[in-house]
């Protein structure tokens, strides 16, 4: 038994938010059917390398990008732009309990697949669109880019070395502003279908990567707009945080082959920070006036961090992490990909998963993360193959009844 049982989401959607959004309620036992275009499918199965091997030893057409978020997903192909498309989604629509597109804005109305058109013919659809800009506002017509997203909601702004180190501005290493809208369209489709079994009717979601943006922007957010606008707003801090100190990358001795190494050291409290000082054999520092409170810290940040990176360089990461992780401070190492998914806890908490695909009996991906006593996560269909089910779906869906 799985928390969505029995919740049937025709998904339109493509390349990263969308599809993020829908994985995620398949992965919570939803009937997810993914539409996509005939011969060539979501953008994303050609963005590779890497991709699956093919059969004859090739390159199949499975890329890991597209693999990486669309487990437990029944793929369709359907002509949106032909009559007979657009007729098919209607007849699915029926059916459905969520839509979930990412088209700008006008594409689903030019097709009559607009949300005031299927409301006509299910009251109870929760009918999900993701766009860049939302569906309202003098940005609607553009295009969205998470990239682009990232630039003018302000992450870049406050990502990246400081301008005086010698940095600038810089996106994040996946795309943050997809992934995270994708989240709140989840949490957004979960409550639309509390307020449909409730009331029977179903809602319009406008989702904008510009708008979760901004929300992703937090406690910066709140920092800029209770200073107000006659202070500068937050600028880039590197691996430094801008409100706690010390909480950033450190160095530490090198590697035998002479590499540099680093640890980060994310002391929350000045009771953790007392433990470093005693860690550092450096006790007296916590009761310096300059550094007992963190605000204290904060305001003498140019101080206290050449002092704390000078102890640190005296031992190598092993040294540290023993020592601090023995003393409650928190800290870590800055692991690769390959590190993150060698690590004893990640496998225990098993964050990767094994799908049997067509091309291949033991395909490797990564897991939800979410952990439920009563009605686990599934990982039962592996990504689907372009079109792979669809005579299976029209088969199943159009012999049930309408959900009107």
């Amino acid at each position: 038994m799985h928390s969505l049982d029995g919740v049937k989401v025709l998904d339109l959607s493509r390349v990263l938010a969308g599809p993020w959004c829908t994985q995620t309620l398949a992965d919570l036992g939803a009937d997810v059917v993914k539409v996509e275009r005939p011969a060539v499918g979501d953008d994303t199965r050609g963005w590779g390398p890497p991709f699956l091997p093919a059969k004859d030893g090739g390159h199949s057409a499975e890329s890991a990008y597209f693999l990486g978020a669309n487990r437990n997903k029944r793929s369709i192909t359907c002509d949106l732009a032909s009559t007979e498309g657009q007729q098919l989604i209607r007849e699915l629509v029926t059916r459905a309990d969520v839509l979930v597109e990412n088209f700008k804005v006008g594409d689903m109305k030019r097709y009559g697949l607009d949300h005031d058109t299927l409301k006509q013919i299910n009251p109870r659809l929760v009918y999900c669109s993701i766009t860049g800009f939302g569906q309202t506002g003098p940005y609607a017509d553009r295009a969205g880019y998470d990239f682009a997203v990232q630039a003018m909601g302000g992450l870049m702004s406050v990502t990246g070395e400081r301008d005086d180190a010698g940095g600038g501005p810089q996106k994040a290493g996946v795309a943050v502003a997809d992934l995270f809208t994708g989240m709140y369209a989840t949490v957004a489709i979960l409550a639309g279908l509390r307020h449909a079994e409730r009331t029977g009717q179903g809602q319009h979601i406008d989702m904008a990567l510009l708008d979760t943006q901004v929300a992703m922007l937090a406690n910066l957010g709140a920092n800029h707009l209770v200073n107000g606008p006659s202070k500068p707003p937050p600028g880039r801090m590197g691996n430094a945080h801008v409100n706690i100190v010390p909480y950033q990358v450190f160095e530490v001795a090198r590697k035998p082959n002479g590499e540099r190494d680093h640890i980060i050291v994310a002391v929350g409290n000045d009771s953790q920070f007392a433990k470093l000082c005693e860690c550092l054999g450096q006790p007296q520092w916590a009761s310096d006036e300059r550094f007992v409170r963190n605000q204290d810290r904060v305001r003498h940040r140019d101080t206290l961090i050449p002092l704390l990176a000078n102890e640190l360089m005296s031992h190598r990461k092993a040294h540290w992490l023993a020592l601090l992780e023995n003393a409650k401070v928190p800290c870590g190492p800055i692991n690769n990909l390959a590190e993150v998914f060698a690590d004893p806890h990640v496998q225990h908490r098993q964050m990767v998963q094994s799908f049997s695909h067509p091309l291949l009996e033991d395909l490797s991906l990564v897991a939800s993360p979410i952990k439920m006593s009563e009605t686990p996560v599934r990982h039962q269909l592996p990504p689907p193959m372009l079109g792979q089910h669809t005579q299976q779906v029209l088969d199943e869906w159009l012999a049930s009844p309408p959900k009107t």
